[in-house]
């Protein structure tokens, strides 16, 4: 996949679309100040395929910047983990790569949303954005509530069970429209997370042979008299003798090595 994308960024990457994350989050809070003054302002920009079909077109980007909240503190949080979270990605990946994986995420979205008729926002497009975040900079650390430090793949364990919960407990649009907004995230992670898979089973084999081989007893080495037979495990006195008849040295019991 990576070279792929690499072909891609050489081929496409002057037509990259640099500072996204700004605009998305800047459309965030400008939707926001005037949703405060006409709340179904909202409606009219949301993915509804209806609509769209009857010429509403602007619904298949301005979804885009629909807020996750009305609440002022949570929408001020949201704007700025949003814009975060997308100008760590375009830092880390470039301008190219994190279009593209926005795009795939925005294709997949519209997909499933004329394919189940249903109308939707942008919740499941931005949490796979949070899910690249939490790929790439697992140890990042924020603090709620401005007491607790927690790190991001602890955050992205618990929103992966959320996804999971609103799949079983949603009807078939929720569950097209988390499968199609992470559709990006398989694409560009898919060999990431086999990788990981392998080299846990390889780790967790090697730490089971390693404890099979601590609780293996030693190999005993049972030494026998090389003239009579007699052999140390049955209590026989065995010695290593080097003398000028035995060489190379070579066991014997303690009769024989005083007489031989």
């Amino acid at each position: 996949m990576e070279s792929l994308l690499a072909r891609l960024e050489r081929r496409f990457g002057r037509f990259a679309i640099p500072n996204v994350p700004t605009f998305v989050a800047g459309g965030m809070a400008i939707v926001f100040v005037l949703a405060l003054t006409k709340q179904q302002f909202l409606g009219a920009l949301t993915l509804d395929v209806a609509r769209v079909r009857q010429g509403q077109v602007w619904r298949l980007v301005t979804y885009l910047f629909i807020p996750s909240s009305m609440s002022p503190i949570w929408m001020f949080f949201s704007v700025y983990w949003t814009w975060l979270v997308g100008r760590s990605l375009e830092q880390e990946w470039g301008a190219f790569r994190l279009n593209l994986y926005y795009l795939l995420g925005m294709i997949g979205t519209t997909v499933a949303a004329f394919l189940t008729g249903g109308a939707v926002g942008n919740t499941w497009l931005n949490l796979s954005m949070f899910f690249a975040f939490a790929t790439l900079f697992p140890n990042y650390s924020i603090t709620l509530f401005f007491v607790i430090p927690i790190k991001v793949k602890w955050m992205a364990l618990l929103s992966a069970g959320f996804l999971l919960f609103s799949a079983l407990t949603g009807d078939w649009v929720d569950r097209a429209a988390i499968a199609a907004a992470m559709v990006n995230y398989a694409v560009f992670f898919g060999e990431h997370l086999v990788g990981l898979l392998r080299r846990r089973n390889v780790e967790v084999r090697q730490a089971a042979r390693r404890v099979a081989m601590s609780s293996t007893p030693p190999p005993s080495h049972d030494r026998t008299c090389a003239m009579c037979g007699k052999r140390q495990s049955d209590g026989a006195d065995i010695r290593v003798c080097s003398c000028a008849k035995c060489q190379p040295s070579r066991s014997l019991c303690l009769e024989h090595a005083r007489n031989h």
